[in-house]
């Protein structure tokens, strides 16, 4: 590992890092301590919403390069890491897409998603071994999430994926940061002091979760993931997302369940697939080749009848 420091007066002057003076949460009851946390969240959405212009301009970049055949890379440490690679991991059931079109790097390896590897933070040219072995290139974009905006594993990723010719955004809960300068597009969602001070995992992990969650979603449904609100590229692999397989088709189409377990059954479970079979009256294998000729877009093949 080779640590790099971070100044501590840097660490001491961020927002995210500040206490709130005058405040004893020991002494309050839990009803209060409830009440008090909810009202510090309530700057999140706010914080997020000021963002909303850097995040449709990241949004810009990532619908293009993944439609062009690139990748969506989160990379992160701690909490934000773990936040990464439940996005990532959420795309495959979701949308139909694996870690060949969304992956997170995080500090730290696997072990870090279940135990805290703090230390791994540090270790700036770690981040940038990761981004190399992902095999980062010109059609990629990859997404550095820092609360401070400081972490070193990140700003080494950040470095090497900008030397691959990858676009870069970074994600942080403080202005001004080293990682909005080393990213061709900040999103800074300032959050301000913890509930607890310096406690990241708080409003700045949520903020971070729901700029996530935009990424992901708002790119899957330009990329045609999604139909009306149906998850039609829904995968299938449990119970429970083969009901909702069924209830999707049942609503994109109005056919009974019994047709639409049909359908889905000639179209090896893929719902859009179904859909498209049951409103255009042809076999699953024309509607798949339809659909893959209009990129997956299944309004672009069955227009006014769905």
């Amino acid at each position: 590992m080779t640590p790099t420091p971070r100044p501590r007066e840097d660490l001491a002057a961020l927002d995210t890092e500040t206490s709130r003076p005058g405040v004893r949460l020991e002494e309050l009851g839990t009803a209060d301590l409830v009440a008090a946390q909810l009202a510090n969240d309530r700057i999140v959405s706010e914080a997020v919403e000021a963002a909303a212009e850097q995040i449709t301009a990241a949004l810009t970049v990532i619908v293009s390069r993944l439609r062009a055949g690139g990748r969506l890379v989160y990379q992160g440490a701690g909490t934000p890491g773990r936040l990464a690679v439940l996005d990532a991991a959420e795309c495959l059931p979701t949308f139909g897409v694996g870690p060949d079109v969304v992956r997170a790097l995080i500090a730290g390896g696997h072990d870090a998603l279940t135990r805290a590897a703090e230390g791994a933070e540090d270790d700036r040219d770690a981040g940038a071994r990761d981004v190399r072995a992902a095999r980062v290139g010109p059609d990629d974009v990859v997404v550095g999430i820092s609360a401070s905006g400081r972490t070193p594993y990140v700003l080494g990723g950040m470095e090497a994926a900008r030397a691959a010719g990858a676009f870069t955004a970074g994600l942080t809960n403080n202005a001004r940061t080293a990682l909005a300068e080393a990213v061709d597009q900040p999103i800074e969602t300032l959050t301000g002091p913890e509930f607890v001070t310096g406690s990241t995992r708080l409003k700045a992990g949520t903020a971070q979760k729901r700029v996530l969650n935009m990424l992901s979603t708002i790119t899957m449904i330009e990329l045609g993931k999604v139909h009306g609100t149906l998850m039609v590229d829904v995968v299938a692999t449990n119970e429970k997302l083969r009901e909702r397989a069924r209830r999707i088709v049942v609503e994109a189409t109005g056919a009974s369940s019994e047709a639409a377990d049909r359908a889905l059954a000639e179209a090896s479970g893929h719902a859009k697939t179904a859909i498209a079979a049951l409103l255009l009256q042809v076999p699953a294998a024309e509607a798949a080749a339809r659909l893959e000729a209009a990129r997956g877009h299944l309004g672009h093949v069955v227009g006014e009848q769905s």
